[in-house]
């Protein structure tokens, strides 16, 4: 049969209707029709041909052409021989055939290392112009499956056939509705390929997505799709996503690292750490670590990074893994990118050998290379003056090649790095202004504004100014602030500016805060409120939004719930702005609806409290509740988190016993202490200063735990210089100095036992008389002598009976909140325990030193002996 029907070399020479008039006549003859009924059923067979071609295409090619040479392709060995058997078989190919060979030459590439160098090899063969036109020609009558492979693997390969893919995107668009999950993602994946992230069309696969979703039970094929609509979704339908994803992450296998990967992603473009997927997609990770490549570990890195998600266990290990990936990489394509991930994470000897081997390469870099080997240099404080320059050569070379963004990342590291290169500068300004002239999106005219004003010696022209002040309308509040920091940051720098344009600055400063204050009264929406003061700081919110913030969160505060509830504490934690009905509020949620409530972000909700020396009304039963949800997950949270836990707590006079016995063990620190190699150097040193101020807070107030004090040695390497003093410090000295009766009556800069520092220090017996310190006396700004290893007794003779030690403690500004003169809770611990030292504790707040009361010598004088003696006068 099959040999009756196939088509001889002669045949092809035909047009297709002779074609099918020579086969048709061949195959009624075989079957024994005369003649009359053969031209009937022949003239009926190019009826139905008209009406439909492709069952007829079927007919005369698949029965005898389509799996042999499928078979031939399969067993290909490279691109080549795949192309010269479509060469051979062009005149008779089939949409599965095609769809074969794109399956196949894009196998090939996944298999190579050379990727770019082998996708021209494809792109650029003669045969493969024969598959974009038999697929363009054959898109109508393909499966839906064959259509978006074509489809996916066609962009994949880099082609420039754009009218291939425009015809098969059109095609797809009229069968959207038909399209299985697996097909729609990977449609799905192709939009977001052309960057289609918020066309019409994706927004029509949203919609699908959105109406079957209940009856979607694949966890792959939903990854994607949630991926590629997550710039297009209501904050109702991202928690159904997220919802259904946590239904379907059982049925999952453990080994299926891209979909975890995929659902981080999808946190991170609609900026939600939801911290229960979070965490089950790094059990993931961690299970998978060892099969986990450079690309797979640097895109989890970077997702973690900007969830602020903290896996210090997924850190070690990868840590490790590119460790070992170290000799692996002799060519900028993969060693950047190790030297991007690994750096910040590296120990001195594996940084070391990492700045080297990319100082020899560092002439084949790219743009792209450059800009994030210089964002990593950041990240790792470098201070390679060599690599810095050279690296630095290289961004000025591509200088205008760069974005917006991409600018500002290269002037901020530069200024971080300390790198000073008039030329650079000069020609960066350049570029800066050049964008500003003709950008129109606000957010984007706020990074040009601000990049201007971090440059040395910031200036902006009124042309600038006018820029500014066209977008000022539609800017959100993150935008007037990032416009108002770089206003006053010309007027502190630029003092020739001020002078010339003092009026037109004032103005643009009151438009702002018009704007601000305008957007802040007409927000109804909590969420998307604290959206916009998530990264809000400066001086210029805090002096004039900050109020009216607060009061706008105060009218809104019936919305704080769990969900939000984590976000408005760092806010309030952030300013140190005390509003009781916020925080009373905050405190009533949890007590409410802790069940719901992560236990990573519980630590967050107290530090407001903590920070601000604030109990509610219902303050016990709220802490208790705290301590009694947290006790459950002691295993489970890092060790600095428990630090910072339990230094909060303190601060508000709670010891948790089971808390404390988790920190002060030799296992819970042997583990903080390998977390802390991993952090910057300002965070490390935080964690042992909190390490100590609670070692310190549970020997002084709770001793029956028997905790050792064991921070003598950390303390003296951080104390061994205090002599620096201030001219108001020493003025302070000389007047106390005479009140109480001499220089050898005071003692200034004083560290006491458990190495809390006061300001000064004095004695009084029991007549209210200054003693005198004789010999041991210990001038300003010398560190004070100390018995052996430990400064845990006070040192010295004792005290005469009914003798006291005075500790006078000056506050700044810092020691209280920002908007009521309310002690801050750190200040309220150091006074507390100075009590339990010994030392009556008198405290002087700056607004009352610095007050029109106290503005002379002889005030100021009366005020001290006031304080110390209790009387006016001496």
């Amino acid at each position: 049969m099959a040999t009756s029907i196939r088509i001889a070399s002669p045949l092809r020479l035909l047009g297709p209707v002779a074609q099918h008039a020579v086969l048709s006549r061949h195959f009624f003859r075989v079957w024994g029709l005369d003649h009359q009924r053969r031209d009937s059923l022949f003239v009926n067979m190019l009826r139905l041909r008209a009406i439909c071609p492709f069952s007829w295409r079927l007919f005369q090619f698949r029965t005898c052409s389509c799996k042999p040479l499928i078979s031939q392709m399969i067993t290909c060995t490279d691109e080549e021989q795949v192309f010269d058997l479509i060469e051979k078989n062009k005149t008779i190919l089939s949409e599965k055939q095609v769809e074969c060979a794109f399956n196949i030459l894009w196998q090939f590439q996944n298999q190579k290392t050379s990727f770019l160098k082998n996708v021209e090899c494809i792109r650029d063969h003669p045969q493969f112009l024969t598959l974009h036109n038999v697929a363009t020609s054959q898109k109508e009558f393909v499966n839906d499956d064959t259509l978006v492979n074509v489809l996916y693997i066609t962009q994949q390969c880099a082609t420039v056939t754009h009218d291939l893919v425009a015809a098969l995107v059109t095609e797809a668009w009229r069968r959207l509705e038909r399209f299985d999950i697996n097909v729609l993602s990977k449609f799905s994946s192709c939009l977001v390929y052309q960057h289609l992230y918020f066309s019409p069309l994706m927004g029509k696969i949203a919609d699908i997505v959105h109406r079957n979703l209940e009856t979607i039970e694949d966890l792959r094929s939903l990854s994607v799709l949630m991926v590629s609509i997550s710039s297009l979704i209501s904050q109702r339908f991202q928690e159904q996503l997220v919802h259904k994803t946590e239904h379907l992450f059982d049925t999952t296998d453990s080994s299926q690292v891209n979909v975890a990967r995929r659902i981080v992603q999808f946190l991170r473009n609609t900026k939600y750490s939801y911290y229960p997927l979070l965490e089950r997609c790094n059990k993931v990770f961690l299970h998978n670590m060892n099969h986990l490549d450079l690309d797979s570990i640097s895109k989890i890195l970077s997702l973690y990074h900007s969830l602020q998600f903290h896996s210090f266990e997924f850190i070690k290990m990868a840590n490790k893994r590119l460790t070992e990936m170290i000799p692996l990489f002799d060519h900028p394509d993969g060693f950047v990118k190790l030297f991007v991930a690994l750096g910040p994470m590296a120990g001195p000897e594996e940084k070391k050998q990492l700045k080297s081997t990319l100082l020899l390469m560092s002439e084949k870099l790219t743009s792209q290379q450059a800009l994030a080997v210089m964002g990593a240099m950041e990240e790792m404080e470098s201070r390679n003056s060599h690599l810095i320059k050279k690296i630095a050569s290289i961004l000025y070379k591509h200088l205008d090649t760069y974005k917006p963004i991409e600018l500002l990342k290269i002037t901020q590291a530069l200024i971080f790095l300390h790198f000073q290169s008039k030329e650079l500068f000069v020609k960066l300004r350049e570029l800066l202004l050049s964008y500003l002239k003709i950008s129109v999106i606000p957010s984007e005219i706020s990074i040009l504004v601000y990049t201007l004003s971090i440059l040395p010696s910031p200036h902006l022209d009124e042309v600038g100014i006018s820029r500014i002040e066209a977008v000022l309308p539609q800017c959100d509040l993150n935008d007037l602030n990032g416009f108002a920091t770089s206003v006053l940051r010309w007027i502190h720098y630029d003092h020739t500016y001020l002078d010339n344009t003092t009026g037109k600055q004032l103005k643009l400063l009151q438009k702002l805060d018009h704007y601000g204050l305008q957007r802040l009264q007409k927000c109804n929406s909590l969420n998307l409120l604290q959206e916009e003061l998530k990264s809000l700081k400066g001086d210029w919110f805090a002096e004039s939004l900050l109020e009216e913030t607060v009061a706008t969160l105060q009218r809104l505060m019936d919305e704080i719930n769990y969900k939000n509830v984590a976000e408005i504490s760092s806010f309030i934690s952030r300013t140190n702005y005390l509003s009781t009905l916020l925080l009373d509020r905050i405190a009533s949620v949890v007590i409410q609806q802790i069940e719901k409530i992560h236990p990573l972000v519980v630590p967050g909700i107290i530090t407001p409290f903590s920070g601000l020396n604030y109990d509610p009304p219902q303050s016990d039963e709220f802490f208790r509740i705290c301590i009694q949800y947290l006790n459950s997950y002691l295993s489970e949270l890092d060790p600095l988190m428990l630090v910072f836990l339990g230094y909060s707590l303190a601060t508000l006079g709670y010891f948790p016993e089971d808390l404390l016995k988790a920190i002060f063990n030799i296992k819970f620190l042997a583990k903080m202490d390998s977390q802390l190699k991993f952090l910057c150097s300002s965070l490390n040193m935080r964690v042992q200063f909190r390490l100590m101020e609670l070692n310190r807070a549970v020997c002084l107030e709770c001793p029956e735990y028997q905790v050792p004090w064991f921070h003598d040695r950390f303390c003296q390497q951080q104390y061994k210089d205090i002599s620096s003093v201030t001219g108001t410090q020493q003025r302070i000295y000389e007047m106390l100095a005479e009140v109480l009766g001499g220089t050898n009556r005071v003692r200034a800069s004083v560290l006491t036992p458990y190495y809390h520092r006061i300001d000064f220090e004095c004695i009084l017996d029991k007549r209210k008389k200054a003693l005198p310190y004789g010999s041991h006396n210990i001038t300003l700004g010398k560190l004070p002598e100390t018995n052996g290893e430990s400064n845990t007794q006070i040192t010295g003779s004792r005290l005469p009976p009914g003798a006291e030690r005075i500790a006078l403690e000056f506050l700044d500004s810092r020691a209280f909140c920002r908007n009521i003169p309310h002690l801050k809770g750190k200040s309220a611990l150091k006074k507390r325990q100075l009590e339990i030292l010994g030392y009556h504790v008198i405290q002087i707040p700056h607004f009352e030193w610095n007050s029109m009361a106290l503005s002379t010598k002889e005030a100021r004088m009366d005020y001290l002996r006031e304080r110390i003696f209790g009387e006016g006068k001496s």
